[in-house]
Order: structure tokens, then sequence, then C-alpha cells
């Protein structure tokens, strides 16, 4: 049996409720998760990322979710004005999790293409807005290829990293054709939003 919780507020825009709760009509935007391992929106990373993410122009945005777990943030994306999102993550429990909450906040299958592996998987340079809520060394290690997956003028929000990470994956988007736009330390992690220039 789940742990359920009590439905939370975050920024100005998001209210998270567990499946079984009665979502109050007003001027938040709901988003109906399973508590799980993959992240119902309580974590500082997460938080910090509909935060960031509640000011961004993404109407009609192609989203890619790198490590997209329950899929919180894609559902918040889409909820938002996001064409399609392509949610990849490693971990087939996490990509059922997704699949589960999609279906909980009506996004139509159609919106959301779920891949169960890793960014390899996903094939062109097509994404308005990338999502990364991930480990700082990871997102050292594929930024390159994140890189190559966003179009020019694109929008990275990164997020997962340690201090200690923050530096090096600032530094090496930077290497790769983004500009930092923000750069938020939380209690131990932080969240970088980015610019594709070129």
């Amino acid at each position: 049996m789940r742990e359920e919780y009590q439905p939370f507020e975050i920024g100005n825009t998001w209210r998270i409720l567990p499946p079984d709760c009665r979502p109050p009509l007003d001027h938040r935007t709901n988003l109906i998760m399973d508590r799980g391992a993959f992240g119902s929106g309580e974590h500082e990373t997460t938080r910090s990322c509909l935060k960031l993410l509640e000011n961004l122009k993404i109407d009609q945005a192609q989203v890619l979710d790198l490590g997209s777990g329950t899929g919180i943030l894609s559902i918040a994306a889409l909820k938002q004005g996001a064409a399609h999102a392509t949610c990849v993550d490693i971990e087939p429990s996490a990509v059922d999790a997704c699949r589960r909450n999609c279906r909980r906040n009506n996004i139509a299958d159609a919106t959301v293409h779920h891949i169960c592996g890793t960014l390899d998987k996903v094939s062109g340079s097509q994404f308005d807005l990338i999502l990364a809520n991930i480990y700082g060394d990871i997102l050292i290690d594929v930024a390159s290829n994140l890189c190559h997956a966003a179009r020019p003028g694109s929008t990275l929000l990164l997020s997962g990293i340690l201090w200690e990470y923050n530096f090096d994956v600032r530094n090496r988007y930077e290497q790769h054709g983004c500009t930092v736009l923000k750069n938020r330390l939380l209690d131990e992690f932080s969240s970088v939003l980015l610019q594709k220039t070129d």
C-alpha cells in the first residue's frame, strides 16, 4: 500500500495532490501524483525545477525530460502549454509510474513518448525545452548529446546538481554553446537554467 501525503503548494502556480484527493478549483494548477521513489515534488530539486518552470514561456514546446521519474516535470510542462514530451528513464518502474501519473492527470497518450533507456535512444535536434533533474556527474557526461538534442534558442533546466558539481556543470554546458540564465543554490543541491545560443 502506498503511503499517502497531504496536498502541498509549490511556487505561485502548482499544487501537488495524492490520487484520492479531490482537487480544489482555484488559480493553481493541480498535479496529481503517486508518492514514490521517483519524485512527487517533495525534494528540493523538484521544487526548484517547478518554481523555475512556472516562469518559462513554453507554449507548443517540444520537451525532453531526461531521468523523468514520476513524470512530474513533463506533466507540469504539458499543463503549462507544451505540445509534446519525450520522457526517458533507465528504470522500468519509473517509466510505469510516469505512464500512470500521466493518466491520472488526463495527459493524452499522443502527447507523451515514453522511453525506457538512456539518452542515446533519443534521436534528432528537436527540443525546445530540456528537463534533466539528475546527478551532476551524469549531466557532465551527457552534456554534448543533451546540447545536440536542443534547438538553437531552446531552454535547458538542469537540477539534481550537488554544490560540488555546480561549477563544472555550468562550465561544460557553456563549452557546448549554452548561456547561463539562472543559477540557484539550494540547501544541498543546485539548479541551473540555460539557453542554447548556437
